[in-house]
């Protein structure tokens, strides 16, 4: 199979996983209780179990996955320019991690693009190990995390207090108020939040995101995606396995997180989701790749190619419609309303997508992207060159 194909698959993966990680970050932007700990009483107990079985710490595993399958393509990209890699990629992770600040503090606290930024610096000084060291690594790390919250979802057990609900709901009034005020109160109440958000990132997402990182950065290397017919083996367990254990899993953690939030259960619900999601997201790369042989991909790919543009773009327009930037409708929309902002959200992107990339190497984000990456701008050929590599990506709501 041609270059071509094999890079339309892998951003085909990155399009799909955009409609996952709307899913998610919508309720942040549409609602206070978002994370809080007890129920939005106008919410949906069904849409919010399916979001939280299906979507919830699936699809930024997937990202974390697609990014470091993208760095060995980063490496392949240097070697073939002849030029050095350690300066491109930590020009990089900085050009990232400058958007990324930008993104949590005027658009979304819950972003991951820093934490990724820092991350692949870890993954850039762990990129000796051999492909069999780096999945060890990476099935330890998510071992050991899932474990010790596990673990401490037990001990939760026998010592958790209740919720209290009334202090909870007041500072649901109080985030809400923020977001409905001006652009200066939006700003001022997403840099309220970001300390407890990096405490998340910090001890939820990054061991699972490092994790992905080795077994993506592994994968391409073994060119599982690039050759998806050389690994029918893997493809078929993880359907036949993964994707079982991993819909178990999901479906425990969905079911606390929507009928006992903030519970004595939660943290050992979040515990186990965090052993099993990576298996659901193989078995979702699996499916989707058996999706990508007939001619979604085309749907799917040019979405892809715009993955941080896109990804940073919702946020811009959720914060038009939910925030004080705009309209100020969190908390006023019901469920289905939501719903229907965030599906036309992702098919406006889709059809967006494809027109931009048929006049347009490089969406916005992934042209600033590629300048820092090589620290100037550059010829045609150099061009050429560059677009063989694959872009980076986005996340999902700190969760």
């Amino acid at each position: 199979m041609s270059a071509p194909h094999r890079i339309q698959r892998v951003d085909a993966l990155r399009g799909f996983a955009l409609f996952g990680i709307l899913a998610v970050n919508v309720w942040a932007f549409a609602t206070g209780y978002y994370a809080s700990g007890i129920a939005d009483p106008a919410g949906d107990p069904v849409i919010q179990l399916i979001v939280s079985t299906l979507f919830e710490t699936k699809f930024y595993l997937l990202f974390s996955f697609l990014f470091g399958y993208s760095f060995t393509l980063q490496l392949d990209s240097a070697a073939r320019a002849e030029a050095a890699f350690v300066p491109r990629i930590v020009r990089r992770q900085l050009g990232l991690a400058a958007i990324g600040v930008a993104h949590a503090v005027l658009l979304f606290h819950g972003d991951i693009l820093t934490t990724y930024a820092v991350l692949g610096m870890v993954l850039l000084a762990l990129r000796g190990l051999s492909t069999a060291r780096a999945v060890r690594v990476a099935i330890g790390l998510v071992v050991v995390a899932g474990t010790a919250w596990t673990l401490l979802g037990v001990l939760d057990l026998f010592t958790h207090s209740q919720v209290d609900a009334a202090a909870v709901s007041a500072r649901v009034a109080d985030t809400v108020a923020a977001f409905r005020g001006t652009p200066g109160t939006v700003v001022a109440e997403h840099l309220r939040q970001l300390p407890s958000t990096l405490v998340v990132v910090l001890l939820v997402q990054a061991p699972s995101a490092l994790a992905m990182f080795l077994l993506g950065s592994a994968a391409g290397r073994e060119r599982v995606l690039a050759e998806p017919e050389r690994h029918r083996a893997l493809w078929s367990w993880l359907l036949r396995a993964g994707l079982p254990v991993g819909l178990v899993g999901a479906a425990f953690y969905g079911y606390v997180a929507t009928y006992h939030p903030g519970g004595p259960v939660e943290t050992l619900a979040m515990g186990i989701g965090m052993l099993t999601a990576p298996l659901l997201t193989g078995g979702y790369v699996a499916a989707l790749l058996k999706l990508f042989e007939t001619r979604a991909v085309a749907m799917f790919s040019p979405a892809g190619k715009l993955a941080l543009t896109n990804y940073v773009a919702q946020s811009a327009v959720l914060s038009v419609v939910f925030l004080g930037y705009g309209l100020g409708l969190i908390g006023r929309l019901p469920v289905p309303a939501v719903l229907g902002v965030a599906i036309v959200l992702y098919a406006a992107q889709l059809a967006v997508s494809a027109w931009w990339v048929r006049r347009h190497r490089y969406g916005p984000l992934e042209w600033l992207l590629r300048a820092a990456t090589l620290g100037r701008l550059c010829s045609r050929e150099q061009t050429m060159i560059s677009r063989m590599a694959d872009s980076p990506l986005p996340r999902q709501a700190a969760r």
